[in-house]
């Protein structure tokens, strides 16, 4: 996966911030960068405000804030976060209503919105990528408060529909400006947009009809699944509103590297050292395959370079019954300290290297002087 910036960096603040200082950080930088507001590219704006909403989420939560300050990044493994990819401008907002002031869940007058989605990232190995595999995943996501169902009113009390807005979660606001009067819709500023008030609170959830829950699910991994490649896990992200479709899980796919294999699309690539006189006469070494050492066949008269090849010793390719190859790159092992006779026997074969090159030599030159006689 692509390297995540430092998210102390992103908000522009030191590592001992405070709470406070994180919130104005945030609020200030992503209206800057609104589409609203941003003056420059659009797409690089949008990148940076769902960066910035990334770095908030983690740094205004003590829990994970401690987990990145300890671990950075990789603490952060199965942690519940946000998929903002995913996200649009209104629903990054409405998640940080206490920044924004006003900037809530719609009421009555719109369309309910489906839950947020949630990412994580599982690591699974080579050999796990050669035969799929199952893993269990630990993540923390936002679910309806079962002591009020939902409503953040206290058990035998029912929300009450704001008078400000009719219960539409929406007013009209009008501007003076130098053009004249104009007019806008705006989320009503008593009720946040919810269309409701609630006078007598949830005890559980405070009011907000929602509380953090652990959640442990199985997840399988098919064969031949690719670095960065997602798994999506229908209706395991965060609930919609008033019963609207709760949100997905994105789990993302790391692969640990291995130590003597590398992949390249569906075959995998090894280096294998092989001795000065295997290389001249054949014979057979032994090499990794992802099923464990196997015997190799060595050619006489092996270069170093030379690329030999274990057909279906690869992995599989996703959703298909190919299977990719074991491709061998060849590396002339020389030592580097003989023993006297080893040393007689190459001084000896060097001898009749030279005779050999020299007698090729002669015959280069009698051919050059062949073609120039023409």
């Amino acid at each position: 996966m692509s390297t995540k910036r430092d998210y102390y960096e992103i908000l522009g603040l030191e590592r001992g911030a405070d709470p406070a200082g994180i919130k104005r950080a945030y609020r200030k930088l992503a209206l800057k960068f609104h589409p609203d507001n941003y003056k420059g590219d659009k797409a690089e704006g949008e990148v940076k405000f769902k960066e910035l909403a990334e770095a908030y989420e983690v740094l205004s939560d003590p829990q994970k804030r401690q987990q990145y300050d300890q671990y950075g990044h990789e603490g952060l493994r199965g942690s519940g976060m946000h998929d903002f990819s995913s996200m649009g401008f209104s629903d990054i907002f409405s998640m940080f209503t206490d920044i924004f002031g006003g900037m809530g869940n719609p009421g009555r007058g719109h369309r309910r919105r489906r839950g947020l989605d949630l990412e994580t990232e599982v690591g699974i190995t080579l050999e796990e990528v050669a035969s799929g595999c199952e893993r269990e995943l630990d993540f923390d996501r936002y679910d309806v408060c079962e002591m009020c169902d939902g409503s953040g009113a206290k058990p035998g009390s029912e929300p009450e529909s704001c008078v400000t807005c009719g219960g539409y979660g929406q007013v009209q606001q009008q501007t003076q400006s130098i053009f004249g009067m104009s007019v806008r819709v705006v989320p009503c500023p008593d009720c946040n947009g919810r269309g409701k008030i609630i006078r007598e609170k949830c005890p559980d959830c405070t009011g907000h009809g929602r509380m953090k829950i652990h959640r442990t699910l199985k997840v399988k991994i098919p064969a031949g699944i690719h670095e960065g490649q997602v798994i999506r896990v229908r209706n395991e992200g965060e609930p919609g509103e008033d019963g609207a479709q709760r949100g997905d899980l994105h789990v993302y796919i790391a692969i640990e590297p291995h130590p003597l294999l590398t992949r390249r699309g569906d075959d995998l690539i090894c280096l294998a050292p092989v001795g000065f006189s295997t290389a001249a006469l054949g014979g057979e070494i032994e090499v990794p395959t992802i099923e464990g050492p196997e015997m190799l066949d060595i050619p006489a008269g092996t270069q170093y370079g030379d690329v030999l090849r274990k057909k279906g010793k690869g992995l599989p390719q996703l959703d298909s019954k190919r299977v990719g190859d074991l491709l061998i790159q060849v590396h002339i092992d020389v030592p580097k300290r003989l023993t006297e006779r080893q040393t007689e026997l190459f001084e000896e074969l060097a001898t009749l290297d030279n005779e050999h090159i020299t007698h090729r030599r002669k015959s280069f030159m009698e051919k050059l002087k062949d073609h120039f006689r023409r």
